[in-house]
């Protein structure tokens, strides 16, 4: 069976690699195309565009930045729709609104194809190592064809029922993270203005009951104040956004994350959102300075 790969940025491109291989005949594309040259010197075809790979695949995944992403490259709204996806399995690994998913499911379902939800929890060095998790959504014959094609790129997968459900663990796991990377950052700039000596704080952090993969993957990056990117902050607050989105939409409370919102839309706002989510640490700062300008004689 041939598979088409479309969006090979921070997450699709080592996510691609990992199916490349592994052996999956692969037909991949991107807007930019000088990020499929590491598909294709791993054996990938390389399609001249997005069309192509449709034609080429039977199964098509999707790692794409928004919801006009996958709009354009699908040609939803136009008759490029059905001669793009009758007859295959279209897979959405991207974070959306569960309610686009939804309609882009009966839109799909409608033009003669299959889909399946595959959103996944992890970063750029998760990726690289194949050890993400995915959650997986959608009607059973779809699921079933997709499944197989997770092992490589996951460690786990976790099946989370009729779309939007995967996307909606998906938003559930981030809001988590997001208030526990921003809270770290925060007790690192605790430490540090009290005069801590800051590797010594982290190694009490790593040696407590709050460590976790994730502190031991960004502890280091705010000891070192290396802000490359493994999850870009301004992914962070779209996805910030789209939680608050489908709290507000459900009549939720979510106090922690809309704080997190603020002080991710200020990170972006100075410029750091294509560095790691630890730049919020960034905002952080910045309100401190603020504060004793404030309070200055």
């Amino acid at each position: 069976m041939n598979v088409g790969f479309i969006g090979l940025g921070v997450m699709g491109g080592p996510m691609a690699l990992r199916l490349a291989h592994a052996g999956t005949p692969l037909v991949v594309w991107n807007r930019t195309p000088h990020r499929a040259e590491p598909l294709r010197a791993a054996g990938a075809e390389v399609a001249a565009d997005a069309a192509e790979v449709f034609a080429r695949a039977e199964v098509v995944l999707l790692m794409l930045a928004d919801e006009a992403a996958v709009d354009a490259v699908l040609g939803r709204g136009t008759p490029e729709l059905a001669a793009r996806v009758a007859g295959r399995v279209i897979v959405h690994m991207g974070t959306t609104a569960p309610e686009y998913s939804r309609a882009l499911e009966t839109d799909i379902r409608a033009a003669g194809g299959r889909y399946a939800e595959a959103p996944v929890s992890g970063s750029r060095v998760p990726a690289e190592q194949g050890q993400l998790v995915a959650m997986l959504a959608g009607e059973e014959d779809a699921v079933a064809a997709v499944r197989p094609l997770l092992a490589p790129m996951c460690r786990e997968t976790f099946g989370c029922g009729a779309v939007p459900g995967a996307l909606l663990m998906k938003l559930s796991v981030n809001l988590f993270l997001i208030t526990q990377v921003t809270g770290l950052a925060e007790a690192f700039h605790f430490a540090e203005r009290q005069g801590l000596d800051r590797r010594l704080f982290l190694e009490v952090l790593d040696a407590g009951p709050m460590a976790s993969a994730v502190s031991r993957m960004k502890a280091p990056k705010l000891r070192e104040r290396d802000f490359s990117v493994q999850a870009a902050a301004l992914d962070v607050l779209k996805n910030n956004r789209l939680i608050a989105e489908a709290a507000r939409d459900a009549r939720l409370a979510s106090p922690l994350l809309d704080v997190c919102h603020a002080l991710f839309r200020e990170t972006v706002a100075r410029g750091h959102g294509g560095e790691d989510m630890v730049a919020v640490l960034r905002a952080i700062e910045a309100r401190t300075a603020e504060a004793r300008t404030t309070e200055a004689p």
